[in-house]
């Protein structure tokens, strides 16, 4: 029996970007759904269950910001990755304050992003962790 894939939504409005993305983390073994826009981003993540968001801070139809406490609305648990271009300490502190738990600046070393995102699905899984220690961590904090 093949071991259930962990699932990541990645939301980033540039299509090569996107499908880099894909396909390195493919390459890795995890399940990889896409979105180019917050409001594509926003459906999935209502009508799906992810291990992992990944979010890019400008999107055409709103901010990984918005998008990010939207997300926290219904789900406090799902860890939440920032991976954009905006490189100031002020940026990273409002993705941080706006639920995420790491924040990576493009462009960035693919063994770090590959790293980044397996610790943090390995602490998503663990009892102390965010996750429910099933392999999907969405859900609401009790």
């Amino acid at each position: 029996m093949q071991p259930v894939r962990q699932k990541i939504l990645f939301v980033e409005d540039h299509e090569d970007t996107r499908d880099l993305f894909s396909i390195i983390l493919e390459q890795s073994n995890y399940e990889v759904v896409t979105s180019a826009s917050m409001a594509g981003a926003l459906t999935l993540a209502e009508t799906g269950t992810f291990d992992l968001f990944v979010l890019d801070s400008l999107l055409a139809d709103g901010t990984g910001l918005e998008l990010c406490k939207r997300i926290r609305l219904t789900d406090q648990l799902t860890p939440i990755l920032f991976y954009s271009a905006l490189a100031y300490e002020k940026d990273r502190n409002e993705a941080i304050s706006s639920g995420a738990q790491r924040y990576l600046v493009k462009p960035v070393d693919i063994p770090l992003l590959c790293n980044t995102v397996a610790e943090m699905l390995r602490v998503s899984e663990q009892p102390n962790g965010r996750g429910n220690g099933n392999g999907h961590s969405r859900g609401t904090a009790k």
